[in-house]
């Protein structure tokens, strides 16, 4: 059965998430999505430093080369965001227009069709990173699948707009996208196996989840974050000042209450 649970968490994470985007980005709660990434990078966050990293170590994984894989875990994520093979950011606002979501028009060009391909890359390398955390533990499991899910919503919303920029209809790119997000599902399948015959693999490849997990919280959430604030007139600032920290903090709260399950054991 855990195979089945596994398989239907990472198809849930990327999948439900991508409908749950598509809803917001056409209904009045794309408002709410600014509050969302303050509790995505809290969960991220929490995930990653009460939960993939001490489960890493728990597993068997000698703690210098845990803090090497974190180490290149981080660094190779910046490498491959710099060559354009990952791209986490779903922010432009450089055209002066008022685009859903922040998002520049110009920016989104004709590129959704190469979108489409980098996202099915992502969604396969979560469904990996799903497994590993199932195979380690099925609450850790849930708990990734949960933190990636929070953070697909307002990407996905992203890549949903892009989409749309590139000349997509709205049933057309919700398809695609759905379609893309399918890829979990095999990483998840590939994962399973893969890591259940190679077991000592799995505490690293927690690591590389972690290491997922706290480059896209610093280096593209916080600062969404910080620009949010700064985009904010008059009383606006002022609630912004409190409301993040306290929705980031609540997102780490969630994470660190699920640790006193998966922990006890």
């Amino acid at each position: 059965m855990l195979i089945v649970y596994t398989l239907l968490a990472a198809t849930a994470a990327t999948v439900v998430s991508i409908l749950l985007a598509a809803a917001i980005s056409l209904g009045p709660l794309s408002k709410a999505v600014d509050r969302l990434v303050s509790f995505s990078a809290g969960m991220l966050l929490g995930t990653a430093l009460l939960h993939l990293l001490p489960e890493s170590v728990h597993m068997g994984g000698e703690i210098h080369g845990v803090s090497v894989a974190l180490l290149a875990g981080l660094v190779g994520f910046f490498v491959l965001e710099r060559l354009a093979i990952l791209r986490h950011d779903h922010h432009h606002e450089h055209d002066g227009h008022d685009h859903p979501h922040g998002h520049d028009a110009q920016s989104a060009g004709h590129g959704g069709w190469t979108l489409l391909v980098g996202s099915t890359i992502h969604a396969t390398a979560d469904g990996v990173l799903i497994a590993a955390a199932f195979l380690a533990d099925p609450l850790l499991g849930i708990l990734t699948a949960l933190a990636i899910a929070t953070h697909e919503i307002p990407q996905q919303i992203g890549n949903f707009l892009v989409l749309l920029n590139s000349g997509f209809t709205k049933s057309k790119a919700l398809f695609f996208n759905v379609l893309t997000g399918l890829g979990a599902f095999t990483g998840a399948l590939l994962g399973y196996f893969f890591l259940g015959q190679a077991g000592d693999w799995v505490p690293y490849v927690l690591v590389v989840a972690a290491a997922n997990f706290i480059y896209i919280a610093l280096s593209d959430l916080i600062p969404q974050l910080h620009a949010q604030a700064h985009s904010h007139h008059h009383g606006g600032l002022k609630m912004a000042a409190w409301q993040q920290p306290v929705l980031m903090l609540t997102g780490i709260a969630v994470a660190g209450f699920a640790a006193s399950f998966l922990h006890g054991h």
